[in-house]
C-alpha cells in the first residue's frame, strides 16, 4: 500500500499543479497576441517613418506586425495539434476512432 502511495505522489509531483489552467490561458491569449503584434508592428513602423521619413517603412512595420500575427497562430496550431495527438493516442479513448472510409 505504500508503494502505491507512494508511486501516486512521484507522478503527481512530475505534473504542474496548475497545468491544464495555464494551457487554457494560453490558448486564450491568442487573440490579444495577434492584436499586439500587429500594434507593435504598427508603432515600430511609425517609429522608423518618422527616424527616417520614408513612408514604406510604416507598411513594412505593418508587414512585420501581421507576418507575427500569423506566426503566432501557426504556434498555437501546432502546441494543439500536439495536444490532440496525444490524446488521439490515449487508450481511453481507442473506442473513438474515425474512420476514413
Amino acid at each position: 500500500m505504500k508503494s502505491k502511495n507512494n508511486t501516486n505522489f512521484e507522478s503527481q509531483k512530475d505534473t504542474p499543479k496548475y497545468k491544464d489552467a495555464m494551457l487554457a490561458y494560453s490558448n486564450a491569449t491568442l487573440g490579444i497576441s495577434m492584436v499586439l503584434a500587429v500594434l507593435i508592428g504598427i508603432g515600430i513602423g511609425y517609429g522608423l517613418e518618422s527616424l527616417f521619413g520614408v513612408r514604406w517603412l510604416f507598411w513594412l512595420g505593418v508587414a512585420w506586425g501581421v507576418c507575427a500575427a500569423i506566426l503566432n497562430v501557426y504556434k498555437a496550431y501546432k502546441r494543439q495539434k500536439k495536444e490532440l495527438d496525444a490524446l488521439a493516442n490515449d487508450p481511453k479513448y481507442a473506442h473513438c476512432k474515425y474512420d476514413e472510409d
